[in-house]
């Protein structure tokens, strides 16, 4: 048996008043994805508990079929793997984003999505700017843009933080106030004291200097959260008896892969971001299926349009996929005999609210052994229509593998 999944990240949403009641996801040309809703069977999952943050970093975590109440550690710990950085019993990662904060207001929590060497300039600056003594412990490390990792080394020491530290995503926080969401609890000093000290490494950077002049955002801070501990995750071939492969942009999806056992493929042009070549994903896709028995091909830019407030853009990324990813996939996966094919975002991130949030997202799935259910369109309402409700998400990956249906 040959499986594809896809993953179009936050593209669950609401009716929106200027789509005419529509979501998305309904006003979108998805051919391929209605097809195979129609081919198979369609309903709704839930992969984020209430009692945890609606990342992607729980919400994958559960879609790839690992319950995050027992496996999930923090977001930061998957991108530190993902960077091929081991973390110690006594080690913490930390997702440190550059962002834009004007009058404690949350304006760009991308910094304009600033560029790769950029970001490694002012994190160098940050580095040597630590405190006599401590960069032995703290080591900012360079990501893809905006998105970077603090590592806090604590072998020797009193712990530090805790379960009991919180911090909030800068994402929760577009055009928002700030001033209530530092972090909070054990060790949240340290890491106040960091973002403060970025502020006044940042103001005068060269890189800064040259962004303002360029009208660019400039990096004003490093917000700090997500934090957590390595996680210990079961091989996903031991859990299913699978071999998969990964493709993705980013760096969560990336360590996640790495941590459950599976291979993961690089796909020039793959950006995270809206301008990301969706076909490239899709020939090395449809290429992947020659060498393993599962290929996941996971896509951003229908949650960066959401986190941006763009109906048209979110729209525009659901064509993409369904012309580039989906129907290429669909096409070629009966060639090799008995396959499956399923489809299903993380999370919702409604265009209204321009962050996560929790709830129901649809779900598609079709192929050899997969009845049809009568769906006739792959959307939010025709999932809510069937019944076929998975309240526990990370029990969708059972159903989908299971080759008695």
């Amino acid at each position: 048996m040959k499986y594809a999944i896809v993953i179009p990240d936050g593209c669950a949403d609401e009716p929106l008043e200027m789509l005419g009641g529509r979501t998305p996801l309904e006003a979108a040309r998805t051919p391929a994805m209605d097809e195979i809703a129609r081919a198979g069977r369609v309903g709704r999952a839930q992969h984020v508990p209430a009692h945890l943050p609606p990342g992607s970093d729980v919400a994958n975590l559960s879609l790839l079929g690992y319950d995050p109440n027992r496996f999930f550690t923090g977001r930061a710990p998957l991108e530190a793997a993902a960077q091929g950085i081991e973390l110690g019993p006594a080690d913490w990662a930390i997702r440190c984003n550059l962002v834009t904060i004007q009058d404690q207001t949350m304006r760009d929590f991308t910094a304009g999505h600033i560029s790769t060497e950029e970001a490694r300039q002012l994190l160098d600056a940050l580095q040597r700017a630590l405190p006599a003594g401590q960069a032995e412990r703290w080591q900012f490390v360079a990501g893809v843009s905006y998105r970077n990792l603090l590592i806090y080394r604590g072998a020797g020491q009193a712990p530090l933080f805790s379960r009991d530290t919180r911090t909030t995503p800068p994402h929760d926080l577009t055009d928002k106030s700030v001033e209530d969401d530092y972090p909070r609890g054990p060790g949240s000093n340290v890491l106040t004291e960091w973002m403060e000290l970025s502020e006044r490494v940042f103001a005068s950077h060269p890189v800064n200097q040259q962004r303002r002049q360029a009208a660019k955002s400039p990096a004003t801070h490093v917000w700090l959260w997500g934090l957590g501990q390595a996680p210990a995750l079961e091989p996903f071939i031991e859990r299913f008896g699978v071999r998969g492969a990964m493709i993705t942009a980013v760096d969560l999806l990336r360590g996640l892969a790495k941590l459950v056992g599976w291979r993961i493929i690089e796909v020039p042009g793959a950006t995270g971001y809206l301008d990301t070549d969706y076909a490239a994903k899709g020939r090395y896709a449809v290429q992947a299926l020659d060498d393993v028995d599962l290929v996941c091909v996971h896509i951003e830019a229908t949650d960066e349009a959401s986190h941006e407030g763009r109906a048209e853009a979110k729209i525009e990324a659901l064509e993409q996929i369904d012309r580039k990813i989906v129907a290429p996939l669909w096409e070629a996966l009966p060639k090799h005999g008995a396959y499956r094919m399923l489809i299903c975002p993380d999370h919702p991130t409604p265009i209204r609210l321009k962050t996560h949030s929790h709830g129901w997202v649809p779900f598609a799935m079709a192929g050899t052994g997969i009845r049809p259910d009568g769906a006739t369109a792959y959307s939010e309402t025709a999932a809510a229509a069937t019944g076929w409700d998975v309240p526990e998400g990370w029990r969708l990956m059972e159903s989908f593998l299971d080759e008695r249906q």
